[in-house]
């Protein structure tokens, strides 16, 4: 977390927490959903506007944790805006290599894998150090290279369970009177 971030929660302690107004997709890719966009539907069907600054993303990367009920969030200064999720936390870019691919999450932390997983839609989600995350689409390539060489052997799961196996949520919008 940045110095200025932590500096501004001991400053005010007390900024109630938003939600609804920051997403993730399946392809690492911020967006911000103003009140519009929530009334026309929820994330991802109605995503809101792409996040394109990088100064802006490279920020919220920096400062994007979990709670203790598994829900993730931006903290901007002393508020905390929590993430709707659309597949998982992380979404894994790979980087090919002679051994099995390294993984990198889409905020850039490396990270090491302890288990493949491949949902009822065909997606491929990695069990980490991390956490549990999204193999980015343009790296599936690499992905079943990885699969073929026998250095990942994908176990079947159903997608509506792994936010609770992996200890996780989707959206903690609808969870406000849990969440602080």
């Amino acid at each position: 977390m940045d110095e200025i971030v932590k500096a501004a929660l001991k400053k005010w302690p007390n900024v109630p927490a938003c939600r609804g107004w920051l997403a993730l997709d399946a392809r690492g890719d911020w967006y911000m959903r103003d009140e519009r966009v929530q009334r026309a539907g929820p994330f991802p069907q109605v995503k809101g506007s792409r996040i394109l600054h990088d100064k802006l993303r490279e920020f919220i990367q920096r400062n994007y944790l979990a709670d203790e009920h598994g829900a993730w969030f931006f903290q901007n200064g002393p508020q905390r805006v929590y993430v709707e999720l659309e597949a998982a936390p992380w979404v894994w870019r790979l980087v090919a290599g002679e051994a099995a691919p390294a993984v990198v999450s889409h905020t850039g932390a490396p990270a090491r894998v302890a288990e493949a997983l491949v949902d009822e839609r065909g997606r491929l989600f990695l069990a980490t150090d991390l956490g549990l995350g999204l193999v980015h689409t343009l790296d599936m390539d690499s992905a079943a290279d990885a699969v073929e060489r026998g250095l990942w052997a994908p176990r079947e799961v159903v997608f509506a369970e792994l936010p609770a196996r992996h200890g996780y949520r989707l959206s903690p919008a609808g969870d406000a009177a849990q969440l602080p």
